[in-house]
């Protein structure tokens, strides 16, 4: 326990972001790393909050490289943070 306190590794420890979109009708978000996660969280709510729908298409960084929805889909968004060495 007291080993916990005392890691080498505890200085690599770095954070990142990643937005989560909710997709109606899919039981997981898309999670999306960015380049910008706060402006892209704040053009999704955006989206959210307009009666238009538009196709959001958007490069990534993580895993998925590129993705493609109608905004009009979009149930919920949010950001996570998350620690990786």
């Amino acid at each position: 326990m007291a080993g916990q306190y005392n890691n080498p590794n505890a200085q690599n420890i770095k954070i990142r972001y990643a937005v989560l979109v909710f997709i109606k009708g899919s039981t997981a978000p898309l999670v999306l790393y960015v380049k910008d996660p706060q402006g892209f969280y704040a053009e999704m709510t955006a989206l959210l909050q307009s009666q238009k729908s538009v196709v959001v298409e958007q490069e990534t960084e993580g895993p998925i490289k590129k993705v493609c929805f109608l905004s009009s889909q979009i149930a919920a968004v949010a950001i996570q943070e998350e620690q990786y060495i």
